[in-house]
């Protein structure tokens, strides 16, 4: 029976305590009631109110709390800035990692675990918008500006919101093995695989140009039907440009060539059918518009680092073998 304490605290973001406090209770139910013992938390015993005012009720106080800690989780906040100098809550904080195998920190918990020193030369990831802020805050700590979580040594960091469910499925994979993950996935109708390597943006997010740019529909086409016919040539005509001209937009507003956008999207369509299908991997080159077998693997593993075999024999689980420094 393994402990998790869930601090929650004035203002954290009730999302990022819950989704986690689901995966743990389910994981347990599914298992027979042994697997989890699951204790939200607050620093004084009072309940909190979250940061969208709703109400959180708590076990006890962290310093009440008599189990010894398998797992401490510190959900986000968007008052990160004023609570990372919040001493009351910090030494909390502090006193509840000492005593954990493990800690996590969901979306802007990064900065909290980090005003504590445990992101000192850590790899860790939070939400897209604030991996600058993280970046600055916190100097000697890599920012792994992709995944959707991180873990380095006992801690773990993690994108926004759902992620910390991504997280929290990882975790009970890696004490309980796939099959109850799956389970678990299962009852709460979530995902299990998004691996810790996914990442946060599609590379049509990732590619933002001006609101009035014309590549914007072009772009859209590309990723509506990665299959269909997306030569150069093609691209120039339906966009009303010159070849050479269209290829120094996209530098200029894409930062890549139509080519390499093309082949980005389609190695993306080719990963989503390999997460989702049991298709051969023929037919998965031919849906994402890529040429052959052997121009999949190509593709693939210059985009991916890893064959698409492999990459589709990683989905079978939450990945989290691959989340740790070592």
């Amino acid at each position: 029976m393994r402990t998790v304490a869930l601090l929650a605290y004035d203002g954290a973001q009730v999302l990022d305590l819950m989704g986690p406090a689901e995966v743990f209770y389910a994981a347990s139910e599914l298992a027979g009631g042994g697997a989890y013992r699951v204790h939200i938390v607050s620093p004084d015993g009072r309940d909190t109110v979250s940061a969208s005012g709703l109400r959180i009720g708590v076990t006890s106080s962290l310093a009440d709390l008599g189990d010894p800690i398998d797992t401490f989780l510190i959900p986000g906040t968007p008052h990160w800035a004023r609570l990372m100098r919040d001493e009351p809550l910090l030494a909390v904080l502090h006193g509840g990692a000492a005593r954990a195998r493990r800690v996590a920190a969901v979306c802007a918990g990064a900065f909290l675990v980090g005003a504590v020193g445990l992101l000192e030369g850590r790899r860790a990831t939070t939400h897209w918008m604030f991996l600058d802020d993280l970046a600055e805050r916190f100097p000697t700590t890599t920012v792994e500006r992709g995944p959707i979580f991180v873990g380095d040594g006992h801690v773990f960091t993690c994108a926004g919101v759902t992620a910390g469910i991504d997280l929290a499925l990882a975790m009970v994979e890696a004490d309980n093995g796939p099959d109850l993950t799956r389970q678990v996935a299962q009852f709460l109708v979530v995902f299990m695989q998004r691996p810790g390597r996914q990442a946060q943006f599609s590379v049509r997010m990732q590619a933002q140009p001006p609101a009035r740019s014309p590549l914007r529909t072009i772009l859209d086409a590309v990723v509506t039907d990665p299959a269909a016919d997306h030569r150069l040539s093609v691209l120039s005509e339906r966009a009303g440009f010159s070849e050479r001209h269209l290829a120094r937009v996209f530098l200029r507003e894409i930062g890549m060539t139509p080519a390499r956008y093309v082949e980005q999207v389609r190695v993306e369509a080719a990963r989503a059918l390999l997460e989702t299908s049991d298709a051969p991997l023929d037919v998965i080159a031919r849906q994402a518009g890529l040429s052959s077998t052997e121009a999949l693997r190509r593709s693939f593993t210059r985009e991916v680092g890893t064959t698409p075999h492999a990459y589709r024999q990683r989905f079978r689980t939450t990945g989290v073998a691959t989340t740790s420094a070592g």
